[in-house]
């Protein structure tokens, strides 16, 4: 008999796509939702991408949603989010232009035989090691802790797989946005656009996307999207991110 902790949901994560995902453990959110936004806008010819640390599958799934052309790979580690990533690619019939490796992503992509990829997506932990008590829940811990690396291996991973020409785009704590102009420019990219997301009126950016490139394209664009108002009702910019991948208000 299934328990509590591990009873399944199916939410609609675009207009034909459904995300299984455990009801008491990571669950879809508006990082998520804002990353794949930004990857689309920024490589929206793109024919391969990969996602690194996939999760159970929401990046991966809304950008081959709107790619509805190209390839991806999803790279996840953790046991109980590949399984639900692997049954989420099954079941949106996605298993012809989608593989699934399992395994940590510093490790996967440093012997790569699949060639370079267009775009490369995250939405790696906020927490470093020892700044935050881990959940007993092994599958939200390492969504929240940096149990195998932070913002600055995603980078470094991405710049692995990445074609020269190629983006990255990836989130990361919008409190601490040297974290990613350090670990961009260790991994030989530069910062091409950043979105401060600012979860409503008058609070602080909860979190930051980036663009990443191998080269500058001229002057770095820096933009702020708030998601809702001071009312709590979603602001034009946050349906304009949700009608991206077909999805109406709600």
């Amino acid at each position: 008999m299934e328990s509590a902790a591990d009873e399944l949901t199916s939410d609609a994560i675009t207009a034909s796509y459904r995300l299984i995902q455990r009801r008491r453990g990571h669950r879809f959110s508006v990082d998520d939702l804002a990353t794949a936004w930004e990857a689309v806008r920024a490589a929206s010819h793109a024919e391969t991408f990969v996602d690194l640390g996939c999760g159970v599958g929401s990046v991966l799934l809304m950008v081959a949603w709107r790619l509805s052309g190209a390839r991806g790979i999803g790279i996840e580690a953790q046991d109980v989010s590949f399984e639900l990533a692997r049954r989420n690619v099954q079941e949106n019939a996605l298993g012809g232009r989608v593989t699934l490796l399992h395994g940590d992503l510093r490790e996967v992509t440093r012997a790569w035989p699949y060639g370079r990829f267009a775009l490369v997506t995250g939405t790696p932990p906020y927490l470093p090691l020892g700044t935050a008590s881990p959940s007993p829940d092994p599958q939200r811990a390492a969504c929240r802790i940096e149990l195998r690396g932070g913002v600055e291996d995603y980078l470094a991973a991405a710049a692995r797989v990445l074609t020269p020409d190629g983006v990255v785009v990836l989130c990361s704590d919008g409190r601490a946005p040297e974290r990613v102009t350090r670990g961009a420019a260790a991994a030989g990219l530069v910062p091409v656009r950043r979105l401060d997301v600012v979860p409503k009126a008058g609070r602080s950016p909860l979190f930051s996307v980036w663009t990443c490139a191998r080269e500058g394209r001229g002057a770095h664009e820096h933009e702020v999207l708030v998601m809702r108002d001071e009312k709590g009702e979603r602001t034009a910019a946050s349906e304009a991110m949700r009608r991206e991948f077909g999805l109406g208000a709600g």
